[in-house]
């Protein structure tokens, strides 16, 4: 159990931060942040050592999140994006002055692999092979990836490749 405990401290982080740039609420990332730890307990001796811990518990809270949505679209459809606002919140105001806001609306209409690539390194802070490792590719297609999403957002969108 010590083990666990100073697999917990050294990964916990990752694991939410994943999370998170997947989920975008932080309440829900927590949640699934401990149920991900909970199941890995539950599942450890099927651990083969095949890739990272830290991949292996991403690959575990994505698996948990699938479900969560799986099981909340039954119940509500979930918006793909929230309804606009009629005033602007302090951090929308702050973001969208830094020019921020624009962009974040450029990755969410990116396709699903690229807008998770993107998520995962940028607010994940995943390394590109445990990009791959999670996404079920390589760590060259996770690069490659990412590099023509990014020129493609730098560009506007006006690229035809995803």
């Amino acid at each position: 159990m010590d083990d666990m405990s100073e697999i917990y401290r050294r990964h916990a982080q990752t694991v939410y931060k994943f999370l998170l740039s997947q989920t975008h609420d932080p309440d829900l990332a927590e949640e699934l942040t401990q149920e991900t730890f909970y199941q890995a307990v539950r599942s450890i001796g099927r651990f083969d050592g095949g890739c990272k811990v830290s991949v292996w518990l991403c690959q575990i809270a994505k698996h948990l999140w699938y479900q969560y949505l799986r099981r909340h679209k039954r119940e509500s459809p979930m918006p793909e994006a929230a309804p606009e606002a009629p005033t602007p919140s302090a951090e929308e105001g702050l973001l969208e002055r830094e020019g921020k806001l624009d962009l974040l609306r450029q990755i969410h209409d990116l396709g699903t692999d690229a807008r998770e690539v993107v998520y995962l390194r940028a607010f994940g802070g995943l390394t590109f092979r445990e990009i791959g490792d999670v996404m079920g590719r390589t760590e060259t297609w996770a690069r490659v990836t990412f590099y023509r999403t990014k020129e493609k957002l730098r560009n506007g969108g006006t690229s035809d490749e995803e």
